[in-house]
């Protein structure tokens, strides 16, 4: 028997996303725990990014794992400065923003924002991403 509410048919109920392997995978950001990371990836994991120097296209779980290697691995201090995990309809929805600093040095050298949807379930099957690029915030000193 259908439901009516309104004088509208129910939406058939959407299977939301796993949000546990979002806050798994910023939690291993954050420590820049590479290989914990990884485990929230399935192992042909697709990723999709586009980057102000244009678009980027990798697949398997090492291969899109050490692209973050490549983003935040590094001798810089590294602050996860802020972070969200959500979900929009059936994908899963994760945003942060990091601020990598020089050694030795005081003050943020550079900031980088990105904002992914996601397939999942136990583990990430899909990521599509966006990001700001690395940029100095105004008023601060850049160390190059």
């Amino acid at each position: 028997m259908d439901h009516v509410l309104s004088g509208t048919r129910e939406a058939a109920s959407v299977p939301a996303p796993p949000l546990s392997v979002g806050g798994l995978f910023i939690e291993a950001l954050a420590r820049r725990d590479l290989a914990a990371l990884a485990d929230c990836l399935q192992p042909d994991v697709r990723l999709r990014a586009l980057l102000p120097r244009g678009p980027v296209e990798l697949t398997g779980r090492e291969e899109v794992a050490g692209w973050f290697r490549s983003l935040f691995g590094g001798p810089e201090g590294f602050e996860l400065a802020d972070a969200t995990v959500g979900e929009v309809g059936p994908r899963l929805y994760m945003r942060w923003r990091v601020s990598l600093t020089t050694p030795g040095l005081s003050g943020p050298r550079r900031l980088v924002e990105q904002h992914v949807f996601a397939a999942s379930g136990d583990r990430i099957s899909a990521l599509d991403l966006l990001c700001s690029g690395f940029v100095t915030p105004p008023n601060t000193t850049t160390y190059l």
